[in-house]
């Protein structure tokens, strides 16, 4: 008769993990690097040619500060309350069920994640051009038959290839050039706004943009407000990705107070910085001046206004370091949800792999790569804005009114930190969000609707996902 194999107490094949090793200086320079991208140089010149008048242009950073302000508290206690690698996608599981956390993780992986590293890279290739002109989107390295290669794309991916390398050999290397490059940024932004405050005034632009006849245009009245709602697009993607450091929460040493923190000190440090460096292009440039820079370079066209003809090297130096460490931010943060989706079976298993001595995500930091890159050879970068921005807002809204519905269905959850102004601040930024995306439906259907349907295919995928993970 045969006999059953010995029994054994030799201890199961332990699976590699995150590991705990970021502190509060990496989580707030994760946030501020994430946010500072190339938007803030830019944006100015399509908000200010919507609104028309430097009043409005200005009103418009003050509402985004406000706003991206409440969220980031609001999102402060769920970070406190769920510190888990993943973040958001783990908040909105939690509040709404895992549909609802795949259709975000799902979105961030084809639009908003990947989308933004494509968008930022393009533009760190595009700052390159200055010194190498060779790097141009009309300089066309390969074609076939309606798709091409540009030099500026070659670049663009070169710089993503590059930095999930980086992040890939393991969390303390992409935390160490993300803090490298988000001090030398915010100096150098520090450096422009201190530039337009007190060496490059100039009388004939403050007597054009801050007279009472011209500071508020026609009014402000309930059409400018409308206009203010649309040219929200550009400061809000300027200002967004302030929640990647909720994806690494996994990865955070005390992440219940490390994580809202971070949130607080950095989105208060970057959009106060915004504000005053907006305000300093009004007091060097003319209105029409900041509308009609070449190639909507406002931050260039406020330099040369104080520096000379040097200010065009200056500014593209400055963009490069800026956008470089804005995509290295994006990158190691984003692996992160689709590494917490994997772990739920809704995402392929191999996404899950942890590096088992480097301790980092390696096959989802490389399948981000991949997509961000293809991403880079299609659209442009306004048409890539668009269409972030409109599932960034409808995530943040579903997030935050998440956070009413754990109040009232787990009551008893711990929360190390409740979030300042509940009910009123949470409330008035849904409502304001939710504005701001019914004027972007009505207002830019051509990129907001497919974005919004991007959103919805997600749904029976999600199903496939579920079918797939019971049959296996």
């Amino acid at each position: 008769m045969p006999q059953p194999p010995p029994a054994t107490n030799a201890p199961a094949t332990t699976r590699p993990t995150l590991e705990k090793s970021l502190g509060l200086l990496d989580g707030t320079t994760l946030v501020m690097g994430s946010m500072i991208g190339s938007g803030v140089f830019i944006v100015a010149a399509d908000i200010s040619r919507q609104v028309g008048a430097p009043g409005p242009m200005l009103l418009t950073w003050v509402i985004t500060a406000l706003l991206t302000l409440i969220a980031a508290l609001s999102y402060g206690e769920l970070a406190a309350a769920m510190p888990h690698a993943g973040g958001q996608y783990v908040y909105l599981r939690e509040a709404f069920g895992p549909l609802f956390g795949f259709l975000f993780g799902w979105t961030m992986f084809l639009v908003i994640q990947t989308g933004t590293i494509a968008a930022v890279a393009v533009a760190f290739a595009k700052f390159a051009g200055v010194y190498l002109p060779w790097i141009d989107s009309g300089n066309i390295l390969l074609q076939i038959g309606p798709l091409t290669l540009q030099s500026q794309q070659l670049i663009a991916i070169a710089v993503v290839v590059l930095l999930t390398w980086v992040n890939s050999q393991g969390v303390r290397a992409g935390a160490l050039v993300q803090n490298i490059f988000t001090f030398a940024k915010t100096a150098a932004l520090l450096g422009l706004v201190a530039a337009c405050l007190f060496a490059g005034r100039n009388d004939a632009a403050i007597a054009r943009n801050f007279s009472p006849d011209s500071f508020w245009g026609p009014g402000l009245d309930l059409n400018m407000l409308r206009l203010v709602g649309v040219a929200m697009v550009g400061a809000l993607f300027s200002s967004d990705a302030w929640n990647s450091v909720t994806f690494t929460a996994g990865e955070m040493r005390n992440p219940s107070r490390t994580v809202p923190l971070s949130l607080a000190l950095g989105v208060g440090i970057v959009s106060a910085i915004y504000l005053a460096c907006n305000y300093g292009y009004l007091l060097v440039l003319p209105l029409e001046a900041i509308q009609n820079a070449p190639a909507d370079r406002v931050g260039t066209e406020a330099a040369r206004a104080v520096f000379g003809s040097s200010a065009v090297q200056l500014m593209a130096a400055a963009i490069m370091v800026s956008t470089f460490g804005c995509v290295n931010g994006l990158i190691l943060a984003g692996a992160r949800v689709y590494y917490a989706m994997a772990l739920d079976g809704l995402f392929f298993p191999q996404v899950a792999r942890v590096h088992p001595t480097r301790h980092t995500p390696v096959t989802s930091l490389w399948v981000q790569c991949l997509w961000a890159c293809a991403l880079t050879l299609t659209g442009t970068y306004s048409d890539l804005l668009d269409y972030v921005i409109f599932a960034v807002l409808l995530f943040y809204i579903l997030t935050i009114a998440g956070l009413f519905v754990l109040r009232r269905n787990r009551p008893g959850m711990d929360r190390p930190y409740r979030a300042i102004g509940y009910p009123v601040l949470p409330a008035l930024y849904i409502l304001i969000a939710g504005l701001i995306e019914i004027l972007l439906l009505f207002y830019k259907p051509n990129y907001t609707w497919p974005g919004l349907i991007i959103v919805m295919l997600g749904v029976p995928v999600y199903f496939y996902w579920r079918k797939r993970e019971i049959t296996v």
